[in-house]
């Protein structure tokens, strides 16, 4: 019964169009109401949720990534993608996944990404005569690669989420490869689909012009390689780097590429409080959600009920990536971390998963629910930077999807992708 009126509460104020956080809590207070418990406990709950010093992380990585943004680092980072790969059919498809790659590695936000790379590509595509859909496809999709490639703000919430100390720095060791390789294998789809309806060819700009490119964007991609070497050697934690990165964005934007003004400087904070403040409330409202779950052994029978269909490690992921798969089309990524990672990470280490290897499993399942309609966010936010529908994109999108897929299929059943670097990093 408790269990009925939780879901059942969950899925009325979705469906009212209640905001995403206050279902949550409104859901996970119906329960404790019906279970007896004192309503304070949900309060409680909602503050211990985001009482993590690990979380302290994502508010500074977001202002790093709207400052990077706003600094022009995109842009850099497309001239540079742009002169070394630009000249080959559909080459401004392929420079689009480059470009989105080098900025996940500086911002680890999938939106920001879209937003970034998108407003700066997008036009330019359109201008060099591709097609809005192809363009837009090409922006959300390789936004994804941004959530796997480090700092990613999603694995300091899996972190937090996972209950039993999962590294963060692992957790962004073992992104690096996964998200280089999904990276690659949709340049390659960008290449085939723009074969397939001849789009156009780009230029060489000759090694001066690349090289020029190159240098004027090191400075920014500078940034992963601060936090990166920061972490592995010691010097300052996860969330002492974000802080960092926001000290050092600052300091490029403002004094080296100088076009980080006071103006862009507090509308970059006024838009990172609003998007930290709105991360950080449903990772709170789902926690309480998540403390309900566990009081009615959600975890403990779903575990069982897999546990009689299989006990096979090969089918275990393949059912939970196929759950994970469809929840991610119905809530955004953030709650689903919080509420989900406690329930599949157990039945995932009871069949002999790594925890740190379901992390990046969990990342590009959730990712790939960020670009799936009815709720996917960047999908929307590459529909508003291209001005076109959701309908018309989702037409042309499925080599990407086919691609997504098969990238967390190889992830999956290839644990070496992910765990390879972090066991490197540990001997």
């Amino acid at each position: 019964m408790e269990l009925l009126v939780l879901f059942a509460a969950l899925f009325v104020l979705l469906a009212i169009g209640v905001p995403v956080a206050f279902a949550l809590f409104g859901s996970a207070l119906a329960c404790f109401v019906t279970m007896g418990i004192p309503p304070i406990v949900a309060v409680q709950r909602v503050a211990s949720g985001i009482s993590v010093f690990t979380l302290m992380a994502i508010p500074f990585f977001i202002f790093a990534g709207d400052l990077m943004y706003r600094a022009g680092i995109a842009e850099r980072l497309v001239r540079v993608a742009d002169a070394a790969v630009g000249r080959t059919r559909g080459g401004l498809g392929i420079v689009n996944v480059g470009a989105s790659m080098m900025f996940g590695a500086v911002s680890g936000s999938a939106i920001a990404s879209a937003s970034a790379i998108g407003s700066t590509m997008v036009p330019l595509m359109k201008d060099k005569g591709y097609p809005v859909d192809y363009s837009v496809n090409v922006t959300v999709t390789a936004a994804i690669v941004g959530i796997l490639i480090p700092p990613s703000h999603n694995m300091i919430i899996y972190s937090a989420a996972s209950g039993i100390g999962v590294s963060i720095s692992d957790l962004f060791l073992a992104g690096v490869l996964p998200g280089i390789l999904t990276g690659f294998m949709l340049m390659l789809t960008a290449w085939l689909v723009a074969r397939r309806r001849s789009l156009p060819f780009g230029t060489f700009p000759g090694w001066r012009e690349f090289v020029r490119a190159a240098a004027y964007a090191l400075p920014g991609l500078m940034t992963a390689v601060i936090i990166m070497g920061g972490i592995l050697s010691g010097l300052f934690t996860a969330t002492e780097s974000s802080a960092i990165a926001v000290i050092y964005t600052i300091v490029i934007g403002a004094f080296v590429y100088r076009t980080l003004g006071w103006t862009a400087f507090f509308e970059a904070a006024n838009k990172s409080v609003r998007t930290a403040s709105l991360v950080l409330l449903i990772i709170a409202a789902a926690t309480a959600f998540g403390f309900a779950l566990s009081l009615l052994e959600v975890p403990a029978e779903l575990g069982s009920l897999i546990g009689t269909i299989t006990s096979d490690p090969l089918l275990t992921l393949l059912i939970i990536n196929l759950m994970l798969l469809a929840l991610g089309t119905f809530m955004d990524m953030a709650p689903l971390i919080v509420i989900c990672t406690p329930i599949f990470l157990p039945v995932a280490i009871g069949v002999g998963v790594d925890p740190v290897h379901f992390g990046i499993i969990t990342m590009l399942n959730l990712g790939i629910g960020l670009v799936t309609p009815p709720v996917g966010s960047v999908l929307f936010v590459g529909s508003a930077v291209g001005r076109i529908s959701v309908t018309e994109l989702v037409r042309t999108i499925w080599p990407f999807y086919l691609t997504l897929i098969a990238a967390l299929l190889l992830i999956t059943y290839v644990p070496t992708v992910s765990l390879w670097l972090p066991g490197i990093m540990a001997n």
